[in-house]
């Protein structure tokens, strides 16, 4: 079953010169561990914001499990779980309370909440630091904390928006364990990562998009061997978006 389509799908902001997304067309098929890479400014974000439900499209449309996300109902947007790029936490509340919180608006409680907060702090290492407020933590354990928040109500399809950006050696490793332990259970994973050689290692499919278009999809390792001169993943991202800086 199709997880996750867009089609044709188009997002001009006010203002803008240049639209952000330029008829993205995409297809994650349940259970997949896919990987959405581009340069700053290739339209990632926009899209998974998209995707979410966050923003609404200029044009085109998006399916969750063959259901149109503008017509969903709540059990479909449900099935959805966000692990956005910026720490999306309460930093005075406690990790728990966090995590009580996010559940508490997807209509958890009781039994059911305490299990699913204590399963997610074990997930992600962070039982002893349940009860410390997260601007007391480390930036890798807030993002272990994010991510958590993240998954506090199980969803089957859940976007990830450079989880490992920033963080410790160690954190990170975490972070990859979590989430190949996700896709072993069969969560369907979109994710994006400036981490080129963790995106080869970690995602059976990917899409290198840039100016909001696909320029690429497939296997990292057909990627790889379809492009003459390449060794690796990130030889073939620069190949198809350039060397030049973007800020």
């Amino acid at each position: 079953m199709t997880a996750l389509e867009s089609q044709g799908l188009q997002k001009t902001y006010p203002g803008a010169h240049q639209p952000a997304l330029r008829g993205l067309d995409l297809a994650v098929q349940e259970g997949e561990f896919f990987g959405l890479l581009g340069p700053n400014g290739a339209g990632k974000t926009t899209a998974i914001s998209i995707f979410t439900g966050l923003r609404v499209p200029s044009a085109g449309i998006v399916r969750v499990f063959g259901h149109d996300l503008r017509r969903a109902g709540p059990e479909v947007r449900r099935r959805i779980g966000l692990v956005p790029q910026d720490i999306a936490l309460y930093p005075t509340l406690t990790v728990r309370e966090n995590l009580q919180y996010f559940g508490g608006l997807y209509g958890l409680h009781g039994e059911d909440l305490r299990r699913r907060i204590a399963d997610g702090l074990e997930r992600v290492a962070l039982s002893d630091a349940a009860d410390r407020p997260v601007d007391t933590l480390s930036g890798g354990m807030k993002r272990r904390a994010n991510l958590a928040a993240g998954l506090v109500h199980g969803p089957t399809l859940l976007f990830l928006d450079e989880p490992t950006v920033g963080v410790d050696a160690q954190s990170r490793a975490a972070i990859v364990a979590t989430l190949e332990d996700l896709s072993k259970a069969g969560v369907t994973l979109i994710y994006t990562t400036h981490y080129l050689e963790e995106a080869e290692r970690l995602c059976g499919r990917v899409a290198i998009i840039d100016n909001g278009r696909v320029l690429a999809e497939g296997s990292p390792r057909a990627l790889v061997e379809g492009t003459v001169g390449c060794a690796n993943l990130e030889d073939v991202f620069l190949r198809l978006t350039g060397r030049g800086l973007r800020d």
